[in-house]
């Protein structure tokens, strides 16, 4: 069939290249479409019908990905609506998760990334396998499920599985939020007593005045207490033999 259509398009291109153009689009909607389907379709067949499956492949393309992609300008929204609810309900997006590993031992880190290039591991962490899940500083409800109520910081990755590359972006997100004043400060109280900050005692006192010196006496008294070894001091007078003339 494929050389019966290049003989056909040899001896028309001489013709009509408008022809020509026709059998181009024939042949790529015969590469999309199922083998069944070929008998439905013919090459003099007008070419609306072939504009109307593109434009049809093209819309269904555009609206998978506008489902996938809905809450990307505002990730808030979709903590609020009926469709996170009906997945996870009142439970963070990480309860439920549990990574497929080897053995009884889980691995003591998590993957580096879900998502390299176009593939997609087996089993992703709970923020990359929720297309409508984005870690943004504004997103304030996702962000308080992976930070501890009693230290105010995130759990630790393996907690709650997520990959390395979205843990970073929670430490960044969270960071801004709080610097937005999104987010509140953790910060521990800690009672204070006047006597610890005291200029009472000597370490962090005033300098006492300079004792009054005569002339001979040394500034500490332990030092006029060591005597020197001879030898050194030997040593010391021939060294520097010609500065002590």
């Amino acid at each position: 069939m494929a050389a019966s259509l290049t003989s056909i398009a040899k001896i028309l291109c001489r013709l009509s290249p408008s022809i020509l153009q026709q059998l181009r689009q024939y042949q790529s909607c015969l590469q999309r479409l199922p083998v069944r389907s070929y008998g439905a379709l013919s090459p003099f067949a007008p070419p609306s019908r072939f504009y109307c499956q593109a434009a049809s492949l093209q819309n269904n393309a555009a609206a998978q990905a506008e489902t996938l992609y809905r809450y990307k300008d505002r990730p808030w929204d979709y903590l609020e609506c009926e469709e996170y609810i009906e997945r996870y309900g009142t439970n963070p997006v990480w309860a439920d998760y549990r990574r497929n590993h080897k053995g009884g031992i889980p691995p003591q880190k998590t993957r580096k990334t879900c998502i390299r290039g176009d593939k997609v591991s087996g089993n992703p962490c709970p923020v990359c396998r929720d297309s409508n899940i984005v870690v943004h500083h504004q997103n304030v409800k996702l962000l308080q499920q992976f930070i501890s109520p009693q230290t105010g910081m995130l759990y630790d990755p393996t907690r709650t599985g997520v990959c390395m590359k979205q843990q970073k972006k929670l430490n960044e997100a969270v960071g801004t939020a709080r610097d937005h004043g999104l987010l509140p400060f953790q910060i521990p109280y800690v009672e204070f007593s006047g006597e610890d900050y005291s200029n009472s005692h000597d370490a962090v006192g005033c300098t006492p005045p300079p004792p009054s010196l005569t002339s001979g006496d040394t500034w500490y008294k332990w030092y006029s207490e060591i005597t020197p070894d001879e030898q050194e001091v030997a040593k010391v007078k021939k060294t520097y033999k010609a500065y002590l003339k």
